[in-house]
């Protein structure tokens, strides 16, 4: 049985500018209504995601996954504008696509593929 990402989770020291940051990036929206002090994301199809004031007992913001784009140029180059920094350039990979990691500007580090063409 596949384990496909059902969830995602920014724990964050600042959620405002977290979600600002990944609504610019991914166009995304946010639910901070459901789950009072817990910011629901909806990423247009599942999985969905969510947005939480990193606890003081966590050493460090923190998440890894990656995240199926259209054009991981397109992506890449949003991320640099506001303010986040590449890390992995895009890379092929054999019979998949390529893939690209980048930090937001807090130093999460997010991977994104884009299929093969």
């Amino acid at each position: 049985m596949a384990n496909p990402l059902c969830h995602f989770e920014l724990m964050t020291s600042d959620p405002q500018k977290c979600r600002d940051f990944y609504g610019a990036v991914f166009d995304w929206q946010f639910d901070d209504k459901t789950m009072p002090g817990y910011t629901l994301i909806q990423t247009g199809i599942d999985p969905a995601g969510g947005i939480m004031k990193k606890p003081e007992k966590i050493p460090g913001v923190c998440i890894n996954t990656y995240f199926n784009v259209g054009d991981i140029d397109t992506v890449l180059k949003k991320a640099v504008e506001h303010g986040g920094k590449i890390l992995v350039t895009k890379t092929p990979v054999p019979n998949v696509g390529h893939l690209a990691m980048f930090a937001d500007p807090e130093g999460i580090v997010i991977g994104i593929m884009q299929g093969e063409s």
